[in-house]
């Protein structure tokens, strides 16, 4: 990630006072030897002053935090190199944490953001489009469905954000030359967007014709924790399958107790020592920041104790988990990111969240140019966004509480669900569209029959298949 010309020797380089050099109120601008550092040495120094700023921002000393983020705005930038560019949407997260201790001003600033469904549509398109991650997450999903439906004459499906048609054209086209022949199929879609389901419908039924199978299409829109099952009109007769990608974390946010504190008064029991900060001095950010963590600070391994399945954050999870068991599928299928970022503190959260969105960042940095507004648009509009609402929000506002597959494995064997080995054939054509992609640094690991994708070997997404246990 960071390339330059020439040696870097972190030894023999300024960056050895780093962790001895104060961000100090006194200092207008950086010190001016950090305007000669390169890249890699100018992305350890914004490590470090992320760290530090995160760390007065968790202990309620606002002064030193806004010093540190000015520091931060001198050396940070959405379209430079991928430090930079990370730089920039933490800086701006931990801003947006000390802004919302002033409610009235955060409601002022923000009063005026409109996001338009259209801009919204169009990022997660670009997201599909730029990353296999959810390509393959579909290939794993449509195998196991057609695993599960052999021999079945009526398939329901239940798609829990109908997005992207392109998963389910796929699996029309694999009906289409079933042995057997196609079944009659259902498909029940959940939207906030009517436009959405719309477009949708239309795809999908002028598929189904051109195939010749019977086909209807049911649209719901509801957001997805306001949904009343009862709609979904699940029959007699008919097997259901239930597709759920990246939806279910949102369940996990609840107003808590915490969630009403004031963001900047939160105390931070996790301190970082900026001592380590010095002897970080390899290429990628992951990298980085996994050397940090080596000398002395663990971010939370998959950590229990930050969200418990018994806190009442994962109260509404099981009641909607239970109520998709109640409706007896045969199959369910599930996406979700494969990070930790529901901790209890901002430094837990942070240090993870620099894991994940280092690697999403270096999957662009080695495949799309720098100057692409298509990149830019995910990094600021999705990334970004994700960025801010995992630092800056509390309580039921913090919606991105992605977990690790380890916790919804035991979330979905409470709700009565069994795991469903995916098969190796799905697993086969997942592995062959990471290897088409053109970039090797794309990885696929089994765990326990379940799949997770990777970048480098950092897990990014989990794809797991369930049956309902009697």
């Amino acid at each position: 990630m960071f390339q330059d010309d020439g040696s870097s020797s972190v030894t023999s380089s300024p960056l050895q006072f780093f962790s001895t050099m104060p961000v100090s109120p006194s200092m207008g601008s950086p010190y001016p030897w950090v305007r000669e550092l390169k890249s890699e040495e100018r992305g350890l120094y914004l490590i470090h002053l992320l760290l530090t700023c995160a760390n007065h921002v968790a202990s309620g000393s606002l002064e030193n935090a806004e010093i540190a983020l000015g520091q931060i705005s001198h050396l940070a930038s959405p379209d430079g190199d991928t430090m930079q560019r990370i730089a920039a949407y933490f800086a701006e997260a931990l801003a947006r944490r000390i802004v919302k201790a002033w409610p009235g001003i955060d409601r002022a600033l923000n009063a005026t953001q409109i996001t338009l469904v259209s801009e919204e549509i169009l990022v997660r398109k670009l997201f599909y489009e730029m990353f296999p991650f959810i390509k393959v997450a579909f290939v794993l999903s449509n195998q196991a469905i057609i695993e599960a439906m052999e021999g079945e004459k009526m398939v329901h499906l239940i798609d829990l954000h109908a997005a992207e048609p392109a998963q389910w054209i796929a699996l029309l086209q694999a009906f289409s030359v079933r042995a057997e022949g196609p079944p009659h199929l259902r498909i029940t879609g959940i939207h906030p967007h009517k436009e959405v389901l719309d477009q949708m419908a239309q795809k999908l039924i002028e598929e189904a014709e051109k195939l010749d199978i019977p086909f209807q299409f049911n649209p719901i829109v509801s957001r997805l924790e306001n949904l009343d099952i009862e709609k979904l009109r699940v029959k007699t007769g008919e097997a259901l399958a239930i597709s759920s990608v990246l939806q279910l974390h949102a369940f996990l946010a609840s107003d808590d107790e915490s969630g009403r504190k004031s963001p900047s008064t939160l105390k931070n029991p996790n301190g970082i020592n900026l001592q380590r900060v010095r002897q970080m001095n390899q290429g990628t950010l992951g990298e980085l920041i996994e050397k940090d963590t080596a000398n002395g600070y663990s971010p939370s391994p998959d950590s229990a104790s930050s969200s418990p399945l018994s806190s009442s954050a994962s109260m509404k999870t099981d009641y909607f988990l239970n109520s998709l068991w109640g409706l007896s599928p045969k199959l369910m299928v599930v996406t979700e990111q494969d990070s930790n970022h529901n901790g209890s503190t901002l430094m837990e959260r942070l240090l993870e969240a620099l894991y994940t969105y280092a690697a999403l960042f270096d999957c662009l940095e080695s495949t799309v140019s720098r100057t692409s507004m298509e990149r830019l648009k995910v990094e600021k509009m999705l990334f970004g966004e994700e960025i801010k609402n995992i630092i800056a929000f509390e309580g039921a506002g913090r919606k991105e509480r992605h977990e690790k597959l380890e916790k919804w494995i035991q979330r979905l064997d409470v709700a009565g669900f069994g795991n469903v080995s995916l098969s190796y054939y799905g697993m086969l054509q997942g592995r062959r569209m990471l290897q088409g992609y053109g970039c090797d640094g794309y990885r696929m690991k089994e765990e326990n029959g379940s799949v997770v994708i990777c970048w480098q070997d950092r897990p990014l997404f989990s794809v797991s298949a369930w049956r309902c246990r009697k």
